[in-house]
């Protein structure tokens, strides 16, 4: 399954790039394509194409089921403003903090090394406390460095 996974996500991300970061198609028509159940290309929608990941999903019920995807372009300061103020909130998980530190590497407003100095530092390794302190220190943590790195 995860290779199904994979070919969806790749077909996607081709469409966004000819499509300049905006697409919208009809999710039945998807599931036809790949000969999958919709459940598979919601699941990668997901897990794939989440804000934390930079990405934005609009979908909409009624005619199969269109989903409109926008590939955030990071670079631009109101986007970085967004994921500093919303998507980060006051409290984040490691994972959901490394899909930010992964996309703003993709999208090269921090490099390798630098992805992975905050991720050392916002690691569940990092903080002795309960996992409810954990997540609150680890948002104060990145949003305080990722404001360092991208001024």
């Amino acid at each position: 399954m995860a290779g199904l996974s994979n070919n969806i996500e790749s077909f996607i991300k081709e469409l966004l790039e000819q499509a300049d970061g905006i697409i919208e198609i009809q999710r039945n028509e998807l599931a036809n394509y790949f000969d999958c159940a919709p459940s598979q290309i919601n699941y990668v929608l997901s897990t794939r194409f989440s804000p934390y990941k930079g990405y934005y999903i609009e979908s909409r019920r009624g005619g199969g089921g269109y989903i409109k995807i926008v590939k955030v372009r990071l670079q631009d300061d109101l986007n970085i403003n967004n994921i500093l103020k919303n998507i980060l909130g006051d409290s984040i998980t490691e994972h959901k903090a490394n899909e930010i530190i992964t996309a703003l590497n993709e999208e090269g407003i921090i490099n390798k090394k630098e992805a992975e100095i905050v991720r050392a530092a916002i690691s569940d390794r990092a903080f002795d406390c309960d996992a409810r302190s954990k997540n609150a220190i680890r948002a104060s943590v990145l949003r305080n460095i990722l404001l360092v790195l991208i001024d």
